[in-house]
């Protein structure tokens, strides 16, 4: 879903240039590696994680108990809503990081985390914003 920044004609300069930047990270998020963690890297904290998250769709995805990403995705029907499963199950095993889905009629909800560290990483985030970006094709035109 694309996400549009009002800004106001008045706003100085740096307001819009931060604006801007803002809209090029959270298209470049999804065009990051999705690389895999080692067994050594922590779980990212609040802090870390805060900007990952204002890049992802906001009305989507929540950070539960600083574990893990949770989304649920809206759909006109079931077709659209299996076919993102689909979708998202193809990303997931070309990635080879794999959520926890759960289809039912009009929604899908996802489940993210890194399991070798138990908890969030750069890669659930950007797995998320890839799954943003395919959702973009099924959201209904008054979105």
């Amino acid at each position: 879903m694309w996400r549009w920044i009002r800004v106001p004609p008045d706003a100085s300069a740096e307001a819009k240039r931060l604006a801007d930047e803002h809209v090029s990270m959270s298209e470049a998020l999804a065009d990051e590696p999705c690389e895999a963690c080692t067994s050594e890297d922590e779980p990212l904290t609040e802090d870390e994680y805060a900007e990952y998250l204002a890049e992802l769709d906001d009305d989507v995805w929540d950070v539960i108990d600083g574990h893990h990403l949770e989304a649920a995705y809206s759909f006109e029907d079931f077709r659209d809503a299996l076919e993102f499963t689909y979708e998202i199950g193809e990303l997931a095993e070309e990635e080879w990081h794999h959520p926890d889905i759960h289809l039912s009629w009009g929604e899908v909800g996802v489940e993210m985390w890194t399991h070798k560290i138990d908890g969030l990483h750069k890669a659930d985030f950007v797995m998320a914003a890839r799954m943003d970006r395919i959702h973009e094709e099924y959201a209904p035109d008054d979105e």
